[in-house]
């Protein structure tokens, strides 16, 4: 080989060395797939961002990706044309799923044969924040409406109230008069708080008995659960289970909660209802955490993303506010709701809400 040669042959490989470092070390995850369905290169990031075994790719077959992108792939193969996904949800390792920016280009190369550069970007954070602008826009909306209906249901609610007292004073039944005149009151608050909806909640905190809130939600529901046969299992084990809240409200976010239970399960299923203390993380107060569990339908992995949005919902009666108003409530108490469900498993809900600091 002359020196000539060898020359060149060492530039090409000072080339090929800084095009492999410039393309390890891009922020964004590139990967090439030739004709044959086989990656022949593949950065680091695109291994993380993909869960694919580090350095164990090269000549792997495609069915190493994820479904979604190998349609995308086999779709710039037959048509040899680029295409853009704007947002692409793939599951990032077991159960998680990310959204991602993907751009696919056909490149051919010297021997004619057809590759596919594949360049994607994470883009989970961006699209979270955009989907809570979207909500907040949509909470908006409904703040207006809602303001709107409860004006004219307070008017309504305030003859029914005077026309409920009159009946109760000839019927002497103590308790049906404390479970009517405790819903008429329940009423009045869900309607002040629809009027308030538009603007910040003003809750009417004090010390409360998350354990009462639960046990008087659960009688609420209770005839949901006896109709279906749904057995109902207790296990209030948190001490101390004092919390700073409104009862009205945390009622009416637990009723939400049990009610959905009751509806998502079939004959002969369960609802359990656990309390716990969690210890407190540095220098944050304890938390009552609250897990409902029950054994019915699942959601599906989509459905989850979008269980707290306002309007959303998998029922031919449903409004899709119920869950949304419950996240609100919880989080106004300085708390949060989380949840996890398979199809066909059940679902299970856990909330968290701050001890009560002791006086």
């Amino acid at each position: 080989m002359s020196a000539r040669s060898q020359t060149k042959l060492g530039e090409v490989g000072e080339s090929l060395h800084l095009v492999r470092s410039l393309r390890d070390c891009l922020a964004s995850g590139v990967l090439v797939v030739n004709r044959r369905e086989q990656i022949v290169s593949c950065n680091p990031e695109a291994e993380r961002l993909l869960n694919l075994p580090s350095g164990k790719t090269l000549h792997a077959p495609i069915t190493l990706l994820p479904v979604a992108l190998q349609n995308l792939v086999r779709e710039v193969i037959a048509g040899k044309k680029p295409v853009t996904c704007e947002q692409l949800n793939l599951l990032a390792g077991s159960s998680v799923t990310h959204t991602y920016h993907v751009n696919l280009v056909p490149v051919r190369s010297q021997a004619d044969s057809l590759d596919v550069v594949v360049v994607l970007s994470d883009i989970t954070s961006f699209a979270r924040l955009e989907g809570a602008v979207t909500r907040l826009d949509r909470l908006s909306t409904i703040g207006t409406l809602s303001a709107t209906m409860a004006h004219e249901i307070k008017n309504a609610l305030v003859a029914v109230k005077t026309f409920v007292d009159l009946l109760l004073e000839k019927n002497r039944d103590s308790e049906l008069s404390e479970v009517v005149s405790r819903e008429m009151k329940r009423m009045e608050s869900i309607v002040g708080q629809m009027l308030k909806f538009g603007g910040p909640a003003r809750p009417n905190f004090s010390t409360v008995r998350l354990h009462d809130v639960l046990e008087q939600s659960l009688r609420m529901v209770q005839h949901k659960l006896d109709g279906k046969l749904i057995s109902l299992n207790r296990s209030f084990n948190a001490t101390p289970d004092a919390v700073h809240g409104d009862d009205y409200q945390l009622e009416q976010a637990f009723v939400n909660l049990f009610l959905n239970a009751a509806e998502a399960t079939g004959a002969n299923g369960s609802l359990t209802v656990t309390t716990e203390v969690v210890a407190a993380a540095s220098k944050t107060a304890p938390h009552v955490r609250v897990i409902v569990k029950d054994t019915g339908v699942g959601i599906t992995p989509e459905h989850l993303q979008k269980l707290f949005e306002p309007f959303f919902t998998t029922k031919h009666h449903g409004t899709g506010l119920g869950l949304p108003i419950t996240q609100r409530i919880i989080q106004e108490h300085r708390g949060e709701i989380t949840v996890e469900s398979e199809p066909d498993k059940g679902t299970t809900f856990f909330i968290k809400i701050p001890v009560a600091h002791r006086a």
